[in-house]
């Protein structure tokens, strides 16, 4: 996979403690009776911040 030229990808993290989102997400993993590969991306999505844009070229 090659980068394109004007799509920028930020990912940083959200201003909330990752312990709080960890146990979060980890006891609705407990109450739902998700599996682990479910429940460690939707964490990660919740704790980190991700924006994809397109920067557009003038003519």
């Amino acid at each position: 996979m090659l980068p394109r030229t004007g799509v920028t990808v930020d990912i940083c993290p959200r201003d909330v403690p990752i312990a709080l989102i960890g146990t979060a997400g980890g006891a609705l993993a407990l109450w739902a009776d998700a599996p682990a590969e479910i429940a460690v991306p939707v964490a990660l999505l919740i704790v980190l911040d991700i924006r994809i844009r397109r920067r557009r070229r003038r003519n």
